[in-house]
C-alpha cells in the first residue's frame, strides 16, 4: 500500500508496502534538487533478510517519468501479457512489472550503483499492489515526490 510520509524537510518521502507481505517495502526518501529540471533522491528496499539503500539516484523527468510509468500500469488494470520495464537514465533504479490474476501487479524494484565500475552489488525486492486504486495512488505519490518544481 502506498503511504506518503509527511514532513517539512527533504527527508519526507513515499513508502510502498507489498499487499501480500507488509514487511516488504520500497521507500523513496531524501529528495534534493541540485540541477534545474532534475531531482536527486534515495531508494531503500526492505524485506525479511534485506535492507538496501542507494543514494543519489537522479530523476530527469524530461527523459521518462516513473510516476507516468506507474500510472500507465494502473490504467491497464485489466491486465497485460509479459513484462513491462522502466529504468532511470543511469540504470541505477530499474523496475519490472507483471500482471497476475485477481488484479494484482508485481513490481520488482532493483537498485544497482552505476558509479561502481565493478558492479559490486545489486538488490531487488518485489511488491504486489492492487492494479487499480492502490497502483494509481502509488503513481500519484511518487509523481508528486519526483516533481522537479516541488
Amino acid at each position: 500500500m502506498p503511504s506518503e510520509e509527511t514532513g517539512t524537510d527533504a527527508t519526507a518521502g513515499v513508502t510502498l508496502r507489498c499487499a501480500d507481505d507488509p514487511l516488504v517495502e520500497v521507500r523513496f526518501r531524501d529528495r534534493t534538487g541540485f540541477v534545474p529540471d532534475s531531482v536527486h533522491y534515495a531508494v531503500e528496499l526492505r524485506a525479511p533478510g534485506l535492507a538496501a539503500r542507494l543514494d543519489d539516484i537522479v530523476a530527469w523527468p524530461a527523459s521518462g517519468d516513473l510516476g507516468a510509468f506507474l500510472a500507465a500500469l494502473a490504467h491497464d488494470f485489466r491486465g497485460w501479457t509479459g513484462e513491462r520495464t522502466w529504468r532511470t537514465t543511469d540504470r541505477d533504479l530499474a523496475l519490472t512489472a507483471v500482471f497476475r490474476s485477481r488484479g494484482h501487479v508485481g513490481i520488482t524494484w532493483t537498485v544497482r550503483p552505476w558509479r561502481s565500475a565493478d558492479g559490486a552489488w545489486s538488490a531487488s525486492a518485489t511488491t504486489w499492489l492492487e492494479a487499480g486504486e492502490q497502483l494509481s495512488a502509488a503513481a500519484d505519490d511518487i509523481g508528486r515526490f519526483l516533481a522537479p518544481d516541488r
